[in-house]
């Protein structure tokens, strides 16, 4: 392992914003479950949560142009979102979390209805048939999505992988889900509001993606007023 990212996981450890509990303490039910806004936050505000986050990129820029809206990072790739977790640190970010734990057990780190949204920002699309079940839109995870999501609670995939972005689109048709926005390319169908959320942020893979000229898609859907069929 090298230099840096020991330098970066000791320093995690110090920051007040980063929460890392181990695998077994996940299992049994986080002690934060269902309490986030009122014990780490110290507030009532809302919660909105970004899946595999890396680093940190929109966790952190959600937070600056929403300071009444608590945001949580979520990965388990710790020396990538020590970067997000330092800078929301040096900016006085007060509305920003990261949680170093696997997603396949997010509905053990959050209570039922305690997320109002979820950002999944340029997931690996998974395209290998075996490895469908590891897509994070994929109906086992959207299941864990759904227990701990609000009433009206709306997830939002935001990636470059056309196969992903028609796979989710099959799987929102097929659950019954609520689907409020798609673009194929929001570069293209976006052209003219250069202030839409969607162009204010940019993840380090997007600005990869963009300078490769890849098209950049979206889609934001909900499971509001569905009755499971998992």
């Amino acid at each position: 392992m090298g230099k840096d990212k020991l330098k970066r996981f000791a320093e995690n450890e110090t920051f007040g914003n980063m929460v890392q509990p181990k695998r077994s303490e996940v299992q049994q039910g986080l002690s934060l479950r269902g309490n986030w806004a009122a014990k780490h936050f110290k507030n009532t505000n809302p919660i909105v949560i970004e899946l595999g986050c890396g680093h940190g990129d929109y966790t952190v820029g959600l937070a600056r142009m929403h300071p009444n809206i608590n945001f949580i990072g979520v990965d388990i790739k710790g020396a990538r979102m020590w970067r997000g977790a330092k800078i929301a640190l040096a900016e006085g970010l007060t509305n920003v979390a990261f949680l170093r734990t696997d997603i396949e057990l997010i509905d053990n780190c959050f209570g039922p209805t305690e997320v109002s949204e979820i950002w999944i920002t340029f997931p690996d699309p998974q395209i290998k048939y075996r490895r469908a079940k590891h897509r994070l839109v994929h109906p086992d995870f959207l299941k864990k999505y759904e227990e701990i999501l609000t009433a009206s609670g709306k997830i939002h995939l935001k990636c470059d992988s056309e196969f992903l972005h028609g796979y989710t689109c099959g799987i929102t048709q097929l659950l019954g889900y609520t689907v409020s926005e798609a673009y194929y390319d929001i570069s293209h169908q976006l052209r003219h509001e250069p202030n839409n959320i969607l162009f204010t942020i940019k993840t380090y893979y997007e600005q990869k993606w963009l300078a490769q000229g890849k098209a950049i898609t979206y889609l934001c859907f909900s499971p509001a007023g569905k009755a499971s069929q998992f």
